[in-house]
């Protein structure tokens, strides 16, 4: 499967009038230009925060949800172009396990309905005894055993574990190439999750399976996956094979992701370099590279803009108190209402007071955290007809470049772009 250029965007506060009249609210970049090759056989893990877009791409790939732009290649089609009445034949070969195995099954139906029912939308039994024994094959592969005593099973009488078992097999019942499976073991006890992945793995090897794997759980995608996708954002930041992303991490984000996850030694002290704040709205992406706002490595190009000082005040207010609040707050309350990703940018001066003021502000901030990545995007601040003017350097777009045996998208491995040799990276 051949994966390009891929899209899906979400018009949000739209209406009948706004579309009459040209415009359409704010619009979320749940996927951002995507481009990857599925290759038969394998594994690939997609792995980022909630938000990252890798449940909407997962289900773009089925045709679940209809793409904005690009392409799906898969043989001679293109998923992203069919009819969905093209796509309900195509929907044999490839399916999808689903993260919630409770709401996966209809309550009022029993296993035997649920797994039936697929072989007789798409054709693939002449009678109920012919059904019946495709069911009971496909109970017996994931470990129901003996199947005659899940056929009559309502989901309500299976455990959790059990429940996903019969969602694998619904997916596997009409043969299919690709599994997507949505956090597949999230919703499970831990005692069960390594025997549904251990099942997974058996399918595959049997079936001769292709699996994209969605999860934020980077233990269960180092045990999994042969090659991981680090989304962000909706785009790919880093992809490569599962030991060579783990063993030397290139981006910022997949260090952090790395470093957060738990230590099994309480007594062992790790230093953690984590990402600083939320992730970012989507509705809104940072200008330049998305992941900027949080990276401790971020140097000039990256894309820096007004509401990322506004963010570094929000933080030196936390630091300080109460009363730096008080007596600084007026004077960059414009910050939050100036248009983001322009490159110069004048600070409204509030009534009452005077450029200096605020220019004296910022210089102070600046002088009292010189490290803050912020400031090696900032060229210069000046007073020009009784407005601050700050300028930023040109943000630039990361693409994704390979770096040893991965692709990964960050300014640090431009040779074009010389980090700041204090960078620390």
């Amino acid at each position: 499967m051949e994966i390009r250029d891929l899209e899906v965007h979400f018009q949000l506060r739209s209406n009948a009038l706004a579309r009459l009249v040209g415009g359409g609210g704010e619009t979320v970049k749940a996927v951002d230009g995507v481009n990857i090759t599925l290759r038969k056989g394998e594994v690939l893990g997609l792995v980022g925060e909630s938000g990252s877009g890798k449940t909407t791409l997962g289900r773009t790939l089925l045709g679940l949800v209809r793409p904005s732009s690009g392409q799906i290649l898969y043989g001679n089609q293109d998923i992203a172009r069919l009819r969905q009445n093209k796509m309900r034949k195509l929907r044999q070969r490839l399916q999808m396990v689903f993260q919630d195995p409770h709401a996966a099954l209809n309550p009022a139906m029993d296993v035997r309905a649920a797994l039936g029912h697929p072989l007789r939308i798409q054709g693939l039994v002449r009678n109920k005894a012919e059904e019946r024994a495709r069911v009971v094959e496909a109970l017996e592969r994931v470990g129901l055993t003996p199947a005659e005593q899940f056929l009559d099973k309502l989901p309500s009488e299976l455990s959790g574990g059990q429940k996903q078992r019969a969602v694998i097999a619904r997916a596997i019942i009409c043969g299919p190439e690709l599994l997507v499976a949505d956090e597949p073991i999230s919703m499970l006890d831990m005692s069960v999750r390594a025997k549904i992945l251990e099942l997974m793995l058996e399918l595959r090897r049997d079936l001769d399976l292709t699996y994209v794997y969605i999860t934020h759980d980077l233990a269960t995608a180092k045990f999994f996956c042969d090659r991981v996708a680090i989304m962000y954002l909706g785009r790919v930041v880093e992809i490569g094979p599962t030991e060579e992303i783990f063993a030397d991490p290139k981006h910022p984000y997949t260090q952090a992701l790395l470093a957060a996850v738990p230590d099994p030694d309480p007594e062992r002290r790790i230093p953690r370099e984590l990402p600083r704040g939320e992730i970012p709205d989507a509705a809104a992406p940072p200008h330049g590279c998305s992941f900027h706002p949080r990276c401790p490595f971020a140097f000039e190009p990256c894309g820096w803009e007004a509401r990322d000082l506004q963010a570094l005040f929000e933080r030196r207010w936390t630091e300080r108190g109460e009363e730096v609040f008080a007596r600084e707050e007026h004077l960059v309350e414009g910050l939050s209402d100036l248009p983001s990703g322009q490159e110069t940018v004048r600070l409204p001066v509030p009534s009452g007071r005077n450029a200096s003021e605020l220019k004296s502000l910022l210089d102070d901030a600046r002088a009292e955290a010189p490290d803050d990545p912020l400031w090696r995007g900032v060229e210069d601040i000046d007073v020009e007809d009784g407005q601050v003017t700050l300028r930023f350097r040109a943000g630039i777009d990361p693409e994704l470049r390979t770096v040893g045996g991965v692709d990964v998208a960050c300014h640090l491995h431009d040779p074009d772009l010389k980090p700041p040799e204090n960078a620390g990276y």
